[in-house]
């Protein structure tokens, strides 16, 4: 956007400088070639009366001794004849026959005509006649071939002032287009560097509201009071999961102990219900807990010390190999190099647990494996993966897939790890598996 608005304030600014300087460039050099052409006119009503009293006396001197003195001093050649075009008077070497048509149209009286303006690169020479005569009988003709360098000197140079100052409007124009676009723009990208910062997790995400136009003020106000009200809202949200998991800890607990004291009583006809009851307290449980790490991971990191990658990968892999052998899966992790990440080992951990714990449940009888390439964990499984519209989803809260249903979980994995690792300013990546499985990339922060 901001060389879009460049280019359309700097065209019209080019538009409207040329505007100006185009019909200055053309009166100066009218004006100055109607400054020579009157000049030369009046040089030759001069030579023509000069001429015409010659005629009359028969004495020719007085015209030949002016013609030469015209000539040394402008260096511009004059030729004059009688009626029978008969030579009278030729300086500058320049010969009666050399302007034998200028001379045919001075003696039928013919009008010398408009001359047209002259340019800086204008090199041949003026030529204007006339008639000497009474205006009814034409008695001779004056002829004069004017030099052009002197005026398109001048025109030159007040051609090179022109363009100088529209070259200076140009570049004022230029700095002010500059300064109209960061005044305009500037609010525009901070309002897009804050909508991005709010997409990717930012809870509070402010932008100066004193830059710009009146209406993008209001705008960065109104953006600044929606943030606000956003983190408000999502605070809101993260107490009330918290809250309800701490308060419904109790009651679930004590509902624990009374179907566990409930299994000495249990007659063999109410077994299988009681197992089923005993399953959907378990799944309860674990969703209480489930809930309650996505509000904690939601929070705002807390500083602590880095965390050891080598060290999670190894401790969560062997807790996690007599489940994994289990359910018939190879677990593997290659020695990884010692590093230090933002993510305290904890966390590393808790994560991990989620992606192990994924592994275990949904692919029965692949492998897995764990590697650290030094700067993105991965974990990847050769399972039966998931679709590209499901990857989508996978991380979204309470979402399975369907093929996955009838199995326990709560949907709230991926999404605590993907929130975990954002709050600390990193990022998942989950992708399929060549040529059939399930990846996920972990893109790790790093200690700062």
């Amino acid at each position: 956007m901001r060389k879009r608005l460049l280019l359309v304030l700097l065209t019209f600014s080019v538009l409207a400088v040329a505007g100006f300087a185009a019909p200055l460039l053309r009166t100066t050099a009218a004006e100055r070639t109607q400054q020579l052409v009157l000049a030369r006119n009046a040089d030759l009503d001069r030579f023509a009366g000069l001429a015409d009293h010659a005629f009359g006396t028969g004495d020719a001197a007085v015209l030949r001794a002016e013609a030469r003195r015209y000539t040394d001093l402008y260096g511009e050649p004059l030729v004059v004849v009688d009626a029978a075009r008969a030579p009278v008077v030729e300086t500058g070497g320049v010969r009666a026959a050399d302007v034998a048509g200028s001379i045919d149209k001075a003696l039928r009286n013919e009008p010398a005509g408009a001359v047209q303006w002259l340019r800086p690169w204008s090199r041949e020479e003026l030529v204007r006649y006339r008639p000497v005569g009474d205006g009814t009988r034409v008695t001779g003709a004056v002829v004069l071939e004017a030099s052009v360098r002197r005026a398109t000197a001048d025109i030159a140079a007040h051609w090179a002032l022109i363009a100088a100052g529209a070259l200076t409007a140009l570049v004022v124009c230029g700095l002010l287009a500059l300064v109209l676009a960061r005044w305009v723009l500037r609010p525009l990208a901070d309002l897009g560097a804050g909508v991005r910062a709010i997409s990717a997790g930012s809870r509070r995400s402010r932008v100066p509201v004193d830059a710009g136009p009146p209406e993008l003020r209001e705008l960065a106000a109104s953006f600044n009071r929606m943030s606000e009200a956003v983190a408000e809202a999502d605070e809101r949200q993260r107490r009330l999961v918290a809250d309800a998991s701490h308060q419904l800890r109790n009651p679930m607990a004590a509902l624990r102990l009374r179907v566990d004291a409930l299994e000495r009583r249990i007659t063999p006809g109410g077994e299988r219900t009681y197992r089923s009851t005993v399953g959907e307290v378990d799944r309860l449980e674990a969703l209480l807990d489930r809930l309650l790490a996505l509000a904690n991971a939601d929070q705002a990191p807390a500083s602590g010390e880095p965390g050891d990658v080598a060290a999670a990968i190894a401790d969560r892999v062997q807790a996690w190999r007599s489940a994994a052998e289990d359910a018939g899966i190879s677990l593997s992790a290659p020695e990884a190099a010692g590093a230090r990440v933002a993510l305290s080992t904890e966390d590393l951990a808790q994560v991990l647990d989620v992606l192990l714990d994924n592994a275990v449940k949904y692919a029965p009888g692949a492998s897995v494996e764990v590697s650290w390439d030094g700067r993105a964990l991965t974990v990847a499984d050769t399972g039966p993966g998931l679709s590209d519209d499901e990857i989508a989803l996978a991380a979204q809260r309470f979402w399975r897939a369907d093929h996955h249903r009838g199995r326990r979980g709560s949907g709230l994995g991926l999404a605590i790890a993907g929130q975990l690792l954002a709050a600390h300013g990193g990022e998942m990546r989950i992708a399929r598996t060549t040529p059939h499985g399930l990846t996920v990339h972990l893109d790790l922060p790093e200690v700062r």
